[in-house]
């Protein structure tokens, strides 16, 4: 009997023993299925950052659908601007630039960007920086012809100016204001570049923004951001204050895309006495990354040794000047730094500018047989087979 109970209790001891160490083996298991699933967590790659989402959306929202408005783009009938698009001229508004765009996009923009995919590919694929000197508020043709830019730096005479809040507008104010915009635009819709006397007059009070919003929302471009800036004695970017050479900054991203982009534009003189009372601008310009500089119905400015200063900042610090004759006169280019090639057709400039005829560039494109042809008129010979344009790249 005693014998049954020993062998009962050892047999006892031994499962106990057994289940607890069983027990262990099961514990060390289980923390090391623990160990090697965190070991796999923390080797996951990181989930991207959106470079979007540091934007404000209701901000963009409401930038983006006063730009369509003034584009006579429809907006959502959630949008808090959609009351805009029952005010009786609001119609006539959409009409006009449904006709005008239309025409301008078969006759100018359609041709643009074939020539530009042929021509300009190699310049775009790096995502440039643009620098527009004499540009006013055209961000039609710089956006056109360097849509990967990362920023695009337009500089004019004209005031920043600003937008209509349209939540604030009687139906009245909301027409005036499309009105205004819209009386703006119809030379450059038309002959691809502003008149300077003209944008006195109508940009005077405006500014330049209502234009540079109808030209973003019409290449298809989302407004992120929108802050007024300036440049400070350093050629530091800040928020303005008085004194300072007067600015905005865009943040806007193309349709489809999620990269921001930066537009700037400042209103300054770029004369060599404006140069000599901001000197921080050209010091802004000679700081910026291998930019390309676009010139463009450029009023000859810089045949004249009073604009020497912002000519020859542009041909140190540029890696490509792109430009019709308008811009700089042939001798400005030393062709022992740079590599010139010409298209389209130079007779003589328009009566205004007579007096800058270049017999020299004349010679080139009487001489070259391998003169590409551009198909679409640009700066003030604006009928096609009469513009021309030169494309310089450092050596």
């Amino acid at each position: 009997m005693k014998k049954n109970k020993l062998v009962s209790a050892f047999l006892s001891t031994g499962i106990a023993a057994l289940l607890l160490l069983q027990g262990c083996n099961s514990n060390e298991n289980i923390n090391a299925n623990s160990i090697t699933s965190n070991a796999i967590k923390k080797s996951e790659p990181a989930k991207p950052v959106d470079p979007l989402a540091k934007f404000d959306k209701a901000k963009s929202v409401k930038l983006t659908d006063t730009a369509k408005l003034l584009a006579g783009m429809e907006v959502g009938s959630q949008s808090p601007f959609a009351k805009v698009q029952q005010v009786r001229g609001w119609n006539s508004h959409q009409n006009y630039y449904k006709n005008a765009w239309s025409q301008l996009e078969n006759r100018q923009l359609a041709k643009v960007r074939k020539w530009r995919d042929k021509e300009l590919q190699e310049i775009n694929a790096k995502s440039p920086t643009i620098f527009y000197p004499f540009s006013g508020p055209d961000f039609l043709y710089s956006f056109s012809l360097f849509p990967k830019a990362k920023e695009l730096i337009l500089i004019g005479l004209e005031p920043v100016g600003k937008v209509p809040d349209f939540a604030k507008l009687s139906a009245s104010e909301s027409n005036a204001a499309l009105s205004k915009a819209r009386s703006s635009l119809s030379e450059i819709l038309q002959f691809s570049f502003f008149r300077t006397n003209d944008m006195k007059v109508d940009l005077r009070k405006q500014g330049v923004l209502p234009i540079l919003y109808v030209f973003m929302a019409r290449t298809n471009n989302r407004i992120l951001d929108l802050q007024y800036i300036g440049l400070d004695k350093n050629s530091k970017i800040k928020q303005f204050e008085k004194g300072m050479v007067p600015g905005v900054k865009i943040a806007f991203v193309p349709q489809g895309e999620s990269e921001p982009r930066t537009l700037y534009y400042f209103s300054t003189d770029l004369s060599n006495s404006g140069l000599s009372k901001h000197p921080e601008l050209t010091q802004f310009v000679s700081q910026l990354d291998n930019p390309v500089t676009y010139l463009k119905a450029a009023s000859y400015l810089m045949y004249n040794g009073s604009f020497s200063g912002i000519r020859d900042t542009i041909l140190t610090a540029s890696s490509h000047v792109l430009q019709d004759d308008s811009g700089m006169p042939l001798k400005s280019f030393d062709q022992t730094k740079w590599d010139l090639e010409f298209y389209g057709n130079y007779t003589r400039p328009i009566g205004l500018f007579s007096n800058r005829y270049q017999s020299d560039l004349r010679r080139v494109y009487a001489s070259k047989q391998d003169i590409k042809p551009i198909d679409f008129g640009i700066g003030y010979k604006f009928n096609v087979n009469q513009s021309n344009m030169m494309l310089a790249k450092t050596k």
